[in-house]
């Protein structure tokens, strides 16, 4: 038997966009409203139960294709998930190195949390963000260059994004603890 699941919507295919982590703002702006004013179930009044009804889900579908991809972290989960590459309870090995690094800022976290010292807190942070801006920089060329990529390369491509993805969701939980720690302060 079949399944009968649908299966995900393609948002950049929604909009005529081509797959791309930085895809062109004032575009995807100009078809989301196009598409809403194409979609909007108020001009669809009159129409067949059905045309209303498919009316409907096409404007809810422009909705969250346009909340999702004009957000860069929503963008690249998509992205990732898109191509399976971001499974819900699946664990991804890290690099020893970067674990070590974060495993040194949850130590430094453990000791603010025991023996308050607002000094303490703004070493952290700048810890915190400078390995956070390294990967921001090593990742950036990665993300502009993958629309151009030929196909076979793009699973490379998106293996690097999955791993800098990763990375940065430990360092976002780190930074708002940081941020918990200095609001103390």
């Amino acid at each position: 038997m079949p399944d009968a699941t649908p299966a995900p919507a393609d948002y950049f295919a929604f909009y005529g966009l081509p797959e791309s982590f930085w895809p062109d703002a004032a575009a995807l702006k100009r078809l989301y409203y196009a598409k809403s004013r194409e979609t909007h179930p108020d001009f669809h009044a009159t129409s067949s139960p059905e045309n209303q009804a498919e009316m409907l889900r096409q404007a809810t579908l422009n909705t969250d294709a346009y909340r999702t991809l004009a957000d860069a972290d929503q963008r690249m989960a998509y992205l990732l998930r898109h191509h399976g590459l971001l499974v819900e309870g699946q664990s991804e090995q890290l690099p020893p190195d970067f674990l070590m690094d974060v495993m040194d800022l949850n130590e430094q976290l453990m000791e603010l949390e025991m023996d308050p010292n607002p000094a303490a807190v703004g070493p952290v942070a700048a810890e915190a963000q400078a390995l956070a801006d390294t990967l921001d920089a090593g990742i950036a060329p990665v993300l502009a260059g993958y629309e151009q990529l030929p196909a076979d390369h793009r699973p490379a491509a998106l293996r690097q994004v999955l791993t800098y993805y990763l990375k940065k969701r430990y360092l976002l939980r780190i930074q708002r603890q940081v941020a918990t720690f200095a609001a103390r302060s």
